[in-house]
C-alpha cells in the first residue's frame, strides 16, 4: 500500500491519541470526515493499524518490576526456536519478546509484582524445559522513554530508497 502525507498524519495522530473522534482526526489532518474515514478504513484493512488500546500507568495499579531478559537456547535448530517461541506465549508475565541476531538468541520483557515473582517465573520456565540454556536479568530502575513509534516519514523514505 502506498502511503501519502495524509495517511502518515493519520497514523501519527492515532499513535498519540487513539481515542480521538473521527471528526477531530479529520480536522487535525485537514480532510473532511468522509474521506478521512475512508482512509482510516483502508489503513485498518491493509493491516497497518493492528488495533487500538490504552497506555496503562502501572505505577497507579500497584507495585511492580519490569525486567529485560536476554536468553540463550540449548539447541539452535529451527524446531527449538519455534518451540521456545510457542512456550513464551503461555507466560502472561512476558509482555514482549524479540528474536536477536548476534550473541544471544532472545530478548524478552517481563512484568511481575516483585523480584520474587520474577524468580518463580524463571524457575517455572527452567523446570518446564522449554529449551532455555541460560539467561541474564536486567532490572529496569526507571522508564526513560515510552514505546512510541519511530518517525514514520523516515521509515517510509528509507523504504522508497530515500526519495
Amino acid at each position: 500500500m502506498q502511503l501519502d502525507d495524509r495517511d502518515i498524519a493519520i497514523l501519527q495522530v492515532l499513535t498519540q491519541e487513539g481515542r480521538i473522534t473521527k471528526t477531530a482526526l479529520a480536522d487535525r489532518i485537514g480532510l473532511s470526515p468522509t474521506p478521512c474515514w475512508d482512509r482510516l478504513k483502508k489503513l485498518e484493512q491493509a493491516g497497518l493499524i493492528e488495533g487500538y488500546g490504552a497506555r496503562i500507568n502501572l505505577k497507579k495499579l500497584g507495585p511492580h518490576v519490569t525486567i529485560f531478559v536476554v536468553a540463550e537456547l540449548q539447541d539452535h535448530t529451527a524446531a527449538s526456536f519455534r518451540s521456545f517461541e510457542a512456550a513464551l506465549q503461555r507466560y502472561d508475565e512476558v509482555t514482549g519478546a524479540w528474536a536477536l541476531g548476534g550473541g544471544f538468541d532472545y530478548l524478552f520483557q517481563v512484568v511481575t509484582p516483585d523480584i520474587d515473582a520474577y524468580q518463580r517465573l524463571m524457575d517455572t520456565m527452567l523446570e518446564a524445559r522449554i529449551g532455555l540454556a541460560r539467561y541474564f536479568t536486567y532490572v529496569v530502575t526507571k522508564p526513560v522513554k515510552g514505546q512510541g513509534l519511530p518517525p514514520l516519514e523516515l521509515l517510509l523514505s528509507s523504504a522508497r530508497g530515500g526519495e
